[in-house]
């Protein structure tokens, strides 16, 4: 096994050698990784070294020269620079490197939309894939509006918007054409209240034909969730952890990404309340069940790493092998769907599982509105499909079969 302490940093990162080794350990590589990693680091200050530069010269130019050296000597390892990235996030938070700065665009159409998702960012409060998705959506409309350098949108008119709707339509796959409707009459509201076209024109772009609540949600059964949840097995931290997500997210309802964002600071353990993150930067408080209590306190007192001592965030739910990092949205619904797969259900999404919380409510005997609060929905028909899996409530509605029909 490798020694990382016996490592030798010489050259312009030497003095950082000692506090990368020990936020490597922190993170949880394993003393073999993080002496190689050390080796990349006294490989890197000796190649500064000799180009005589110091840790500021570190740009992304240099690193991907750096980098291609490397795969010039045919170097076992750190071929890339998404290699070299514990190293260059650690200097950078040191900030020895330069954070990398994006550059600023140029061409008429990618300045518009720069300007559009820092609107999104700041006045709407979506997150970064939801702003990247609708910048996407909505780069064919302004392209076709580019002439001689410039984005045309002065003489902006209804018609001219309508036709491209419906001229994207007939090539648009089933689910992106309601998005692209959606992302459209976003930027149309942000080009007119960045007083770039004179009328509001979002009320031009046509509604997509499609049967409202025509769905029904698929949620699991009381057996299912009980084999979902006892699939984590809870002598492991990797159960611990897996069994908080899911008994929180069949509980509360909450969404994958919602899950991921909880921070330590947002559960309220004498008053029993959590804070949830949610979509449009809304912060709202719910009650904190004593099972999902429970099953977070298991995973905090014997399984959560200690992050905060490493640099790393106060988030929940951290990634147990290195680097201990916080969960991402993505990492959350891999969790449910592992567990799916152990309990024999299938690919399950997190999503099912914001069903599951609702019709449970419901057959509970709680009421739309109150399953419409804690699931935090804006408005009220998009609670009123779980009115449709109540089959008790609705069998008394049923109208009567005619007598003698066949």
């Amino acid at each position: 096994m490798r020694d990382a302490s016996r490592v030798r940093v010489a050259g312009p990162l030497e003095p950082y050698a000692e506090a990368f080794c020990g936020e490597l350990a922190g993170q949880g590589y394993s003393p073999d990784a993080a002496a190689v990693h050390l080796q990349v680091m006294g490989h890197l200050s000796g190649w500064l070294a000799g180009q005589g530069l110091g840790g500021s010269a570190l740009t992304p130019a240099m690193v991907d020269a750096y980098v291609a050296e490397r795969r010039s000597a045919r170097c076992a390892n750190h071929r890339t620079s998404r290699a070299l990235a514990p190293l260059l996030g650690f200097l950078r938070r040191r900030e020895v490197v330069p954070a990398p700065v994006p550059p600023s665009p140029t061409a008429p159409v990618e300045m518009v939309l720069a300007r559009y998702a820092r609107w999104l960012a700041a006045e709407r409060g979506l997150a970064e894939a939801t702003i990247r998705r609708n910048v996407e959506l909505v780069r064919p409309f302004l392209a076709g509006r580019e002439r001689a350098g410039r984005v045309e949108l002065e003489h902006l008119t209804a018609g001219e918007v309508t036709a491209f709707v419906v001229a994207r339509c007939h090539n648009a796959r089933g689910g992106t054409t309601p998005r692209m409707v959606g992302a459209l009459r976003s930027l149309l509201r942000f080009l007119h209240v960045e007083g770039l076209i004179d009328q509001p024109l979002a009320t031009a772009v046509p509604s997509v034909t499609g049967w409202k609540l025509a769905g029904l949600p698929k949620a699991l059964q009381a057996d299912q969730v009980t084999a979902l949840l006892a699939s984590c097995d809870q002598h492991t931290v990797v159960g611990r952890r897996d069994l908080a997500i899911l008994t929180m997210l069949v509980r509360l309802g909450l969404r994958a990404s919602e899950a991921a964002a909880m921070r330590l600071d947002d559960i309220d353990w004498r008053r029993g309340e959590i804070t949830v993150h949610g979509k449009g930067n809304r912060h709202d408080r719910l009650p904190l069940p004593a099972d999902v209590g429970q099953a977070i306190v298991a995973w905090l007192t014997a399984g959560r790493p200690d992050t905060t001592t490493t640099g790393g965030g106060r988030e929940v739910f951290v990634r147990v092998r290195a680097p201990r990092q916080a969960l991402t949205r993505g990492a959350v619904t891999q969790v449910v769907a592992r567990a799916g797969q152990r309990a024999g259900l299938g690919p399950i999404h997190a999503h099912r599982l914001r069903h599951t919380a609702a019709t449970g409510m419901l057959r509970g005997g709680g009421s739309l509105g109150e399953i419409g609060q804690v699931l935090r929905h804006r408005h009220t028909l998009t609670t009123a499909i779980y009115a449709k899996v109540d089959i008790d409530a609705l069998r008394p509605l049923a109208r009567p079969w005619p007598a003698g029909a066949p």
